[in-house]
């Protein structure tokens, strides 16, 4: 398990890549690797967003995604999660987490990431600054699940 909160960019593909190398233990074992890349999207609510702005209290953020890898662990038979959540300013097309579960079978490693996504979207405490081509406003609440 491992989660890592970023103000810097990241490859979201690069970084899968380094951390399932660094998986010695579990080559061999995992026969599903769910992934979910979140970006930045230039519009919300009908507007244009030409930045954002993501705040959050450091190790306080840190300890609700850890909390919530390890009720995934505790749901589903996993092998490793990884999640990595950016903070700071970002820019359309940016990447602003990267969640992957592995797991043996893909019905856990499917289960697993949508219950990570969903539960960071809902309950980690980060904070969105939008600036808009007209001044700026918070988000008050999350895309609802379809």
């Amino acid at each position: 398990m491992a989660v890592e909160v970023r103000t810097t960019v990241f490859d979201p593909w690069q970084e899968l890549a380094r951390f399932q190398g660094e998986m010695a233990g579990n080559r061999g074992k995992y026969g599903a690797t769910c992934v979910f890349v979140g970006s930045m999207r230039d519009f919300n609510e009908g507007d244009t967003v030409r930045s954002m702005f993501l705040e959050h209290y450091p190790q306080m953020t840190e300890i609700h995604l850890e909390s919530i890898c390890r009720e995934a662990a505790r749901r589903w038979e996993l092998l490793d999660t990884l999640i990595i959540h950016r903070v700071g300013e970002i820019r359309p097309d940016d990447s602003i987490v990267l969640v992957a579960a592995w797991s043996a079978h893909r019905s856990e490693a499917f289960g697993a990431a949508r219950y990570l996504i969903e539960e960071l979207k809902s309950r980690a405490p980060f904070w969105k600054k939008e600036y808009l081509q007209e001044g700026t406003r918070w988000v008050e609440s999350n895309t609802p699940v379809s």
